[in-house]
């Protein structure tokens, strides 16, 4: 097994896909796509690639750190007590433990993401 993974933006194989719990959901009809690409450290290490179309959802990390690189689309990030921001394609950051905010995806986004489990 080789310890060099590349992260497939348009990866070939169905994805998962699902939509947010009723307690998450704001506003519109997101629906979500998962294609994970990676699982490391007893699955506590998640790589793959995730899709969301448009919509408002409760966005809560709780112990898990997060970090994303948008491939395409726009969303706004608002953190409770905090301010807004806006990322787009090309665009990293990284939610910490902890976090609790909005998420609003304006125009569909796919990001490559990585999250590691407490």
């Amino acid at each position: 097994m080789s310890l060099l993974v590349t992260i497939d933006t348009n990866p070939d194989f169905p994805p998962k896909e699902g939509r947010p719990a009723p307690e998450r959901l704001i506003s519109g009809d997101p629906s979500f796509k998962t294609w994970a690409q990676d699982a490391s450290r007893q699955d506590k290490v998640l790589t793959g690639v995730w899709e969301a179309t448009p919509g408002e959802t409760h966005s809560i990390k709780g112990t898990t750190y997060e970090f994303c690189h948008l491939i395409s689309g726009l969303v706004e990030i608002e953190e409770e007590g905090g301010e807004t921001k806006t990322y787009r394609a090309g665009d990293s950051f990284v939610m910490k433990p902890g976090f609790i905010g909005i998420w609003r995806t304006i125009e569909t986004v796919r990001k490559i993401y990585v999250c590691v489990y407490d």
